[in-house]
């Protein structure tokens, strides 16, 4: 992971290796800490520390191109957060000296300041090369934040923000603040605390998989939480001064979970664990509320909203406070709804009760989710004593890749940068234009097949004279309907003849009488219009019926009804004369 780096030269190398390891020089250089009060021509003490205005000379850090000063001590807020330094151009802190693994954290608290509204601020940091923040907002950041919690309680109540890395400096450490183009930016406090110990190893366990290498990437801190207890302030936190929150928030059902405690005689597993976590976080625990049930199917679930397209690191903090044997509580561990461990025992992992254990997990969200779940549960498969789940503190910690920790979320993370969205409006250009030639030339083509199909059927009528035309097509009937508006009708140029008439009327008849006798299913009235009553060339009526015709054959009934016709027609006097 992140790993102090000595380097040595031949045979003087070696011996000053040694004799760094035996005058403690590292651990001398390694305690120096960087306190910055931003934009203050003046020192506070905060936690009892002294933090050194950035307007005041000093050699511990040098500001070039210092912004605007801006106070004020009416702010409902620590001293620390009172001022601010407010820069338009690039602003950059330079710290000299730095050699090992420290903890950088940015302090922000958006109050109000004259003639600006930080509201409208956006900005970058830059730590040696690495990307930590890309076009940040700070009131953004807070709301968002706060706006996920899963329940309300004193997190929710802090309006200022601090964001922690943890980097590997050979020897000077460069911030660097970028404006956004057309906006400002502003930082409150600047903490840079070096790391004691070993707190991560090069190899962790992948979830769901094998070990996963995490040597050498610079990490954000997104989560610390003190499961099962209360706030751990900055200063109970001995030389390392993190700040642990309260777990419920962040749980789904908080009563899904009882708080336990027991401060009797905590130790570490290993003395290099001291830097880990302080004993506070496992001196209290919470542990699942519905052991007396017939149905151990509840887990303790913990919700957190994280950035997509990132790898994370997952700390989970275990101590068995109340058992003094093995195989008494033996649970699974979820990380995303994938089993992350099973079969697992606290108090055989750490080698008894009221002793100090971690245990690290590393897994990969993809860019369409930005939540991790970390989920308890009773393994039952086990055979254990008691179906029950412990936890006592919980870490999330994100990694970089390809040199960035900034992630922006109107393109994704910010190493990919402006050309790579660009890219991709291209190719969705692209995509949409592919896709409106082949709609298009669908509806054409099916446009021209249904005219093609009209046409077919008209040229069966007109251009290549049928045995059957359609009732409403037939000339001998247009005549009829013609001549009984005072108008004439021609077929092929002559005039219809009354008998050639008479017989169309005829044939049209039995064409309707067919679809109400004659039918074997019995008459569909839908299927009643001229475009369903065939004639051909001698009048004799045909039935169009899913793209079949039927003749209907002459019978007694037929040559009665075209009587009946013929004298009804008589009897009236109809003209049809022409």
């Amino acid at each position: 992971m992140v790993m102090e780096k000595v380097r040595g030269r031949g045979f003087l190398g070696v011996i000053s290796l040694v004799t760094v390891f035996l005058s403690g020089s590292i651990g001398e250089a390694q305690s120096k800490s960087f306190l910055v009060n931003c934009g203050a021509n003046n020192s506070v003490n905060v936690d009892g520390r002294r933090w050194i205005g950035d307007w005041v000379p000093n050699d511990n850090f040098t500001v070039s191109s210092p912004g605007v000063a801006t106070t004020d001590y009416t702010a409902n807020v620590d001293s620390l957060y009172r001022t601010a330094q407010i820069f338009y151009n690039g602003l950059n802190y330079t710290f000299a000296g730095v050699q090992g693994n420290y903890f950088v954290r940015l302090h922000f608290c958006p109050f109000a300041l004259e003639n600006y509204n930080v509201n409208e601020s956006s900005f970058s940091v830059v730590a040696n090369g690495l990307k930590l923040l890309a076009d940040f907002n700070v009131p953004g950041e807070i709301s968002d934040k706060y706006l996920h919690l899963q329940n309300s309680n004193s997190n929710s109540s802090s309006l200022s923000l601090v964001k922690e890395y943890i980097l590997a400096i050979s020897d000077v450490l460069v911030v660097e603040f970028i404006p956004s183009k057309g906006s400002f930016g502003f930082i409150n406090a600047i903490e840079i605390v070096p790391v004691i110990g070993t707190l991560f190893a090069d190899s962790v366990s992948k979830v769901g998989g094998s070990d996963a290498n995490v040597s050498g990437r610079g990490i954000e801190t997104m989560y610390r939480l003190n499961v099962g207890g209360q706030e751990i302030k900055p200063d109970q936190d001995s030389d390392l001064w993190r700040k642990w929150e309260v777990d419920s928030s962040y749980m789904i059902t908080a009563d899904a979970g009882v708080e336990i405690k027991n401060s009797s005689n905590v130790t570490y597993a290993s003395n290099n664990y001291s830097s880990v976590a302080p004993l506070l976080v496992y001196e209290t625990g919470r542990i699942m509320s519905n052991t007396e049930v017939l149905e151990k199917k509840f887990n303790m679930s913990w919700k957190f909203e994280v950035d997509p397209d990132f790898d994370y690191l997952v700390r989970l903090h275990f101590c068995e406070l109340v058992y003094d044997k093995a195989n008494q509580r033996i649970f699974k561990v979820y990380i995303n709804n994938k089993t992350a461990a099973d079969n697992f025992d606290v108090y055989a992992r750490a080698g008894g009760k009221n002793i100090a254990y971690h245990q690290d997990y590393f897994d990969a969200i993809s860019a369409k989710f930005n939540t991790l779940w970390i989920q308890l549960g009773p393994d039952t498969a086990v055979g254990a004593s008691g179906t029950d789940a412990l936890l006592n503190g919980l870490e999330i910690f994100k990694l970089s890749q390809s040199g960035n920790l900034a992630y922006d979320d109107r393109i994704g993370p910010a190493g990919k940068s402006a050309s790579h969205l660009k890219s991709w409006i291209l190719w969705l250009g692209i995509g949409a234009g592919v896709a409106s030639v082949l709609i298009i030339a669908i509806a054409c083509t099916c446009i021209f097949c249904f005219c093609k199909s009209q046409r077919n059927e008209m040229s069966n009528t007109k251009d290549n004279p049928p045995r059957w035309r359609p009732l409403f097509m037939h000339g001998a009937v247009l005549s009829s309907i013609a001549n009984a508006k005072g108008g004439v009708q021609t077929l092929n140029g002559s005039v219809a003849a009354f008998t050639r008439r008479l017989e169309a009327c005829t044939g049209a008849a039995r064409g309707l009488h067919y679809l109400h006798i004659g039918a074997d299913r019995g008459i569909i009235h839908r299927d009643v219009k001229t475009t369903n009553i065939l004639l051909d060339e001698n009048f004799e009526a045909w039935m169009r019926a899913n793209a079949t015709e039927t003749s209907i054959t002459s019978s007694q009934a037929l040559e009665d009804l075209e009587l009946r016709v013929a004298e009804d027609a008589q009897r009236r006097n109809c003209s049809t004369s022409i």
